[in-house]
C-alpha cells in the first residue's frame, strides 16, 4: 500500500531529511534489485525511487498526485506521463518491505550463497580427489603395463631358451640315431643325384642275428637229415644185432681195402639205437623251438626299430626343413605370436608351434607362402581360397573340431592362420606306426568323427568337409583311446540355398581331394558336373573305419592316385571285401557296408549315420534289438503259439 504525503514540509525539514532520503533510496534500490526489476518504468524516463516509511513525506511543491490501492509496489499511469512528463521523471512510492525483512532476505540469500559456495568447494575438493585417484590409477596402470611388458619379455626369453635347448637336444639325438638307425646318403645316378637310405648298426646287428639263426636252422636241418639215415628200422629187437653187424663188417672191409681200391663206395653211417635216435631228435626239436623263439623276438625288435626309424626319418626331414626356413630364428609375428619350432611343411605352407603372448597359450601358426613366380591371378585365387577356408573355419565351435583363432597377412605373398595346438600326431601317422587298432578303439574314433559331422550338418548353412582322411584327424593324446579333432577345411563345400538342391550340389572342384576316401559319384565324368551331398563324408567314414580295423584301404590299396584315376578303381568298387584276419564283428562289417554303398541313393546320410545302431551305446543297442525281437514275435502268430509256460 502506497500513500502520497499531504503535509507540506519546510525547507529545513527537507534539508534534515535529505540524508535519510538518500539512504532510503539506496535501500530501495536493493529491494528493486532483489525483486528482479531493472529500475525502469513502463515509460521512457528515469526509474521511480521508493522511499522508506520514515521518509514517506515529500514537499507539496513537487506536484505529485496521490494514488491509492495500487496492486503492485511500483505503478505509473501512462496518461499522467503524457500529461505531465516533467512531474513523472522522479516519483516516490512507499513499500511494505521493512529493513528487517530486507535484512532477512539478504541473510537468506547470503546463506544460500554460502551453501552453494560450500557445495562448489566440496565438488572441487571431490574433483581434485578424483583427479588425484585417476593420476594414481594411471601411474599404477603404467606400472602394471611396465611389469606386464617385463613378464612378456622374460617369457619370450625363457621360451626362446627352452626352444633352443630342445632344438639342440633334437639335433644331438638325431646325430646319435644316425649311427644307430641309419641316415640318408647322396648317390649319383648318371647326371642326377638321389638320396638313398642306409641302415644303422642296430638294423645291421639284427640282420646278422637273423642270418645266424638261418644258418643254425640249416645246420639243424642237415643234421636231422643225417639222423634220419641213422634211424633204426622199425623191426623186432632180435634182428637189430644182425643188422648192425653188417655195417661193421663193411666198415672193416672198407678199412682194409681202402688203400687198394680208390673207387670204394663210402660206408653207410652207423645206425643208432631207438633211444639214441629219440634223444637226438628231441635235442634238434628243442634247438629249433629255441631258434624260432629268438627269431620271433628279433622280428618284434625289428618292427619296433622300424617304427623308431620312421620317427627318426620324419625328424631328419623336419630338422632339414627347419634349418632352411626363414622363420627359424624365433620371430614374433603380428607382435603377438612367438614362433618356437617347426611342426611340418606342406606344399606351400609351414606349420609352427607358437606361443600367444596376449592370451598366454600355445597355438599352431600355419604360414602360407605363395610362389613369387606365380601370376597375380593365381595368387589371388589361392588367397581367395584361403580366406574362404578361414571364414568357414572361424565360425565353427565344436569340441571335435580344431578351433581357428586368428588370420593376418605378413606381406603381399605371405599370410598366416592361427589354430588350436594339439600335442599328439594324426591318425595317418598312428596307422603307419601300428598298422591297425582294436575294434573298440576304431569305433570310438568313428563315433567322435560322426558327432563332428552331425554338427557340420546342423548349422546353417550346412557344410561338407569333403577331405576326411586319417591325415586330417588329429589324435589329441597321440593314442587311439583318446579324443580326436578334425582339421583342414580347405576343400569344404557350403550347402547354401543358392547351390544346394534336392539332388545335391554341383561338384565344381572335380579332381581335388584324396582319391582313396572319395565315393564313386565324385569320379563320374559327363556333360554336367556330378551332384554331391553329405554322403561323401559318410563314404570317407567307412573307408577310415575299414583302414583302422584291417590296416589297409578297401579300394586302391598300394595304388597311386594316378593309377586309381586311370584304372577307374573307385568306379569299379561295387562291393567291399573283408579280409579273414583280423577278426571283426558282423555289426562292424554291416556298418561299413552301409557307409560304402555304391549308389549314393542306397547310402545313408550323416543324420542316419548319427543314429546308426552300431554307434549307439550298448544299453540302447540292446534295448532296441530287444524291441525288434519283441515286435517280430508279436507279428508272428506261429512263434507266439509256441511259447510254453
Amino acid at each position: 500500500m502506497f500513500q502520497t504525503p499531504e503535509k507540506k514540509q519546510t525547507e529545513t525539514t527537507r534539508g534534515r531529511k535529505r540524508k535519510p532520503e538518500i539512504q532510503s533510496e539506496s535501500s530501495q534500490g536493493k529491494c528493486c534489485s532483489f525483486q528482479g526489476g531493472n529500475g525502469s518504468s513502463p515509460v521512457r524516463g528515469p526509474p521511480p525511487v521508493i522511499r522508506s516509511p520514515q521518509n514517506s513525506h515529500s514537499h507539496s511543491t513537487q506536484g505529485t498526485s496521490v494514488r491509492q490501492n495500487s496492486s503492485s509496489p511500483i505503478s505509473l499511469s501512462f496518461g499522467d506521463h503524457m500529461a505531465h512528463p516533467k512531474q513523472l521523471a522522479v516519483k516516490f512510492v512507499q513499500t511494505d518491505l521493512t529493513v528487517l525483512k530486507l535484512a532477512a532476505l539478504e541473510s537468506t540469500k547470503n546463506l544460500d550463497l554460502e551453501k552453494k559456495e560450500g557445495r562448489i568447494d566440496d565438488l572441487l575438493r571431490a574433483n581434485c580427489d578424483l583427479r588425484r585417484q585417476i593420476d594414481e590409477q594411471q601411474k599404477l596402470l603404467e606400472k602394471y603395463k611396465e611389469r606386464l611388458n617385463k613378464c612378456i619379455t622374460m617369457s619370450k626369453k625363457l621360451l626362446i631358451e627352452k626352444s633352443t635347448q630342445e632344438k639342440q637336444a633334437c639335433r644331438e639325438k638325431s646325430m646319435q640315431d644316425r649311427l644307430r638307425l641309419g641316415h640318408f646318403t647322396t648317390v649319383r645316378h648318371g647326371a642326377s643325384f638321389t638320396e638313398q637310405w642306409t641302415d644303422g648298426y642296430a638294423f645291421q646287428n639284427l640282420v646278422k642275428q637273423q642270418e645266424w639263426i638261418n644258418q643254425q636252422r640249416e645246420d639243424i636241418e642237415r643234421q636231422r637229415k643225417l639222423l634220419a639215415k641213422r634211424k633204426p628200422p622199425s623191426s623186432n629187437n632180435s634182428q637189430t644185432p644182425t643188422t648192425n653187424s653188417e655195417p661193421k663188417q663193411r666198415k672193416t672191409k672198407a678199412v682194409n681195402g681202402a688203400e687198394n681200391d680208390p673207387f670204394l663206395k663210402p660206408s653207410l653211417p652207423q645206425l643208432l639205437t631207438l633211444a639214441e635216435y629219440h634223444e637226438q631228435e628231441e635235442i634238434f626239436k628243442l634247438r629249433l623251438g629255441h631258434l624260432k623263439k629268438e627269431e620271433a623276438e628279433i622280428q618284434a625288435e625289428l618292427e619296433r626299430l622300424e617304427r623308431v626309424r620312421n620317427l627318426h626319418i620324419r625328424e631328419l626331414k623336419r630338422i632339414n626343413n627347419e634349418d632352411s626356413s626363414q622363420f627359424k630364428d624365433h620371430p614374433t609375428l603380428n607382435e603377438r605370436y612367438l614362433l618356437l619350432h617347426l611342426l611340418g611343411r606342406g606344399g606351400f605352407s609351414e606349420v609352427y608351434k607358437a606361443f600367444d603372448l596376449i592370451e598366454q597359450r600355445y597355438a599352431a601358426v600355419k604360414i602360407h607362402q605363395l610362389n613369387k613366380n606365380w601370376r597375380e591371378e593365381k595368387k589371388e585365387n589361392y588367397h581367395k581360397h584361403a580366406c574362404r577356408e578361414y571364414r568357414i573355419h572361424k565360425e565353427l565351435d565344436h569340441p571335435r573340431i580344431v578351433k581357428l583363432y586368428d588370420y593376418f597377412s605378413l606381406d603381399t605373398d605371405t599370410f598366416c592362420t592361427v589354430m588350436e595346438y594339439c600335442e599328439g600326431n594324426d591318425l595317418d601317422f598312428y596307422l603307419k606306426q601300428h598298422k591297425l587298432m582294436s575294434e573298440k578303439e576304431a569305433r570310438s574314433i568313428v563315433m567322435q568323427i560322426v558327432n563332428a559331422l552331425k554338427y557340420l550338418n546342423e548349422i546353417k548353412p550346412p557344410i561338407i568337409h569333403y577331405d576326411l582322411k586319417p591325415g586330417n584327424i588329429l589324435l589329441v593324446d597321440g593314442t587311439a583311446c583318446g579324443e580326436i579333432k578334425i582339421t583342414d577345411f580347405g576343400l569344404s563345400k557350403i550347402m547354401d540355398d543358392d547351390n544346394y538342391g534336392v539332388d545335391g550340389m554341383d561338384l565344381t572342384s572335380q579332381g581335388a581331394g584324396t582319391y582313396w576316401y572319395l565315393p564313386p559319384e565324385c569320379f563320374v565324368v559327363g556333360k554336367e558336373p556330378p551332384k554331391i551331398s553329405n554322403k561323401v563324408d559318410v563314404w570317407s567314414v567307412g573307408v577310415i573305419f575299414f583302414q583302422c580295423l584291417y590296416g589297409r584301404k578297401p579300394f586302391g590299396h598300394n595304388q597311386s592316385q594316378q593309377d586309381i584315376l586311370q584304372e577307374n578303381t573307385i568306379l569299379k568298387a561295387t562291393d567291399v571285401q573283408f579280409p579273414v584276419k583280423p577278426v571283426s564283428s558282423n555289426e562292424a562289417k554291416a556298418f561299413i557296408r552301409r557307409c560304402l554303398a555304391y549308389r549314393k541313393e542306397d547310402r545313408i546320410d550323416v543324420h542316419q549315420l548319427g543314429s546308426d545302431p552300431y554307434l549307439l551305446p550298448h544299453i540302447r543297442r540292446s534295448s532296441s534289438s530287444g524291441n525288434l525281437q519283441m515286435s517280430a514275435a508279436v507279428s508272428s502268430p506261429a512263434s507266439s503259439s509256441n511259447i510254453s509256460y
